[in-house]
């Protein structure tokens, strides 16, 4: 952790542009009603949101010295249990439906109420999660909340892509961007602050690419790093088998994709309103996306490889063997096969059928030249 983040008070990792944004609009009090927290899965939104939660309730009668992380209104806002917090999501009001009512129908009552009175500070905060999961009925909804003036509430809302989101939403926010964190500085707090060896460090902040959530995450469950190697390793096998192979593997990976998905879907980019929860397709599509990312991370560090440097392929820490096959293969099919699984991530996104999307990629994942 720097010492900038020592003097700010801020907990989170890096996000300097960000911290800076937040706590000179709060100093000047010209922070936003609206605050619009975005960035990649992974990259450590949810431990900036509990900054800004400490923030908006310390207590401290300086506002400079602000977060304090010293008061009960930074220790409850850094829990999220204070009385003037109120969390939704729109898979939280797909499950606080009764029979019969809409998922707009309750994102309508849960903003009426949060819209209620503050009871222990001087303003009620309503925190949205995953609001670019939200339909449009649904963001709608919010934003009649947020064009109606309350001197006395705020919004952050927190979205992996700001796109989906009505433009009138962005156009009423204050935008908070969370991205990669330098290398140094991420291996540092892994050294210091999860007590992971520095060759280990190095190796997680690279494979990471720099998102904080994701690294901290490898570092703290050692099966997700594993479950990486594993399929990137059958997915360099299959670069030397037929069609039949590749698409008889694909129900495997998804089977092991889903499993490792259930107790890990942190930001659960599949969620679409109005499917019910954890339904098969559901579950198949989150594990898909995972299996994605892997397969772009290693398509990505194969063509750094084949161009000899592979010191700076991350995929290489896991798996050694991949510098040489990346040398019998053609850069050029692999940049459009890139592109192609960045397309049809976007579709999974987009509800496509999850199977049908993985053997799409398998016909179009390249074959070694001998």
């Amino acid at each position: 952790m720097t010492s900038g983040q020592h003097d700010s008070g801020f907990l989170s990792l890096g996000q300097a542009t960000a911290r800076t944004i937040a706590l000179r609009s709060a100093a000047a009090g010209r922070l936003q009603r609206t605050l619009l927290v975005h960035g990649p899965a992974g990259a450590g939104k949810g431990a900036f949101v509990d900054d800004l939660l400490a923030l908006l309730f310390c207590t401290e009668a300086r506002v400079a010295d602000r977060p304090c992380n010293a008061c009960r209104g930074c220790r409850d806002a850094r829990a999220r249990a204070h009385p003037d917090l109120v969390i939704g999501s729109p898979e939280g009001w797909r499950e606080d439906r009764s029979t019969g009512e809409s998922i707009v129908a309750v994102a309508r009552r849960w903003l009426l109420e949060s819209a209620g009175a503050p009871i222990a500070s001087e303003r009620r905060v309503a925190l949205i999660d995953g609001v670019d999961r939200a339909s449009e009925q649904t963001q709608n909804v919010l934003l009649k909340a947020l064009e109606e003036p309350n001197g006395r509430q705020m919004f952050i809302l927190v979205a992996n892509d700001p796109s989906r989101l009505l433009p009138t939403i962005r156009s009423r926010c204050q935008a908070l961007r969370i991205g990669a964190v330098p290398r140094a500085e991420l291996v540092e707090w892994l050294i210091a602050h999860e007590r992971v060896p520095a060759d280990d460090a190095d190796a997680l902040s690279r494979l990471a690419e720099g998102m904080a959530g994701t690294a901290i995450g490898f570092a703290r469950e050692p099966a997700r790093v594993e479950w990486r190697r594993r399929t990137q390793r059958e997915l360099l096998t299959l670069l030397e088998r037929g069609l039949a192979d590749r698409f008889a593997s694909v129900r495997d990976l998804i089977d092991e994709g889903t499993r490792q998905a259930a107790p890990a879907a942190e930001s659960r980019d599949d969620a679409v309103e109005g499917e019910a929860v954890r339904t098969p397709a559901g579950a198949q599509r989150q594990a898909a996306l995972l299996i994605l990312d892997a397969w772009l991370g290693l398509a990505r560090d194969l063509i750094v490889s084949a161009a000899d440097r592979p010191d700076m392929a991350p995929t290489t820490a896991l798996l050694p063997e991949s510098g040489a096959l990346a040398a019998r293969l053609d850069a050029a099919q692999l940049r459009r096969f890139i592109a192609l699984l960045e397309r049809i991530r976007e579709g999974l996104v987009q509800n496509a059928a999850p199977r049908l999307a993985m053997e799409v990629a398998m016909l179009s994942w390249p074959r070694l030249n001998p």
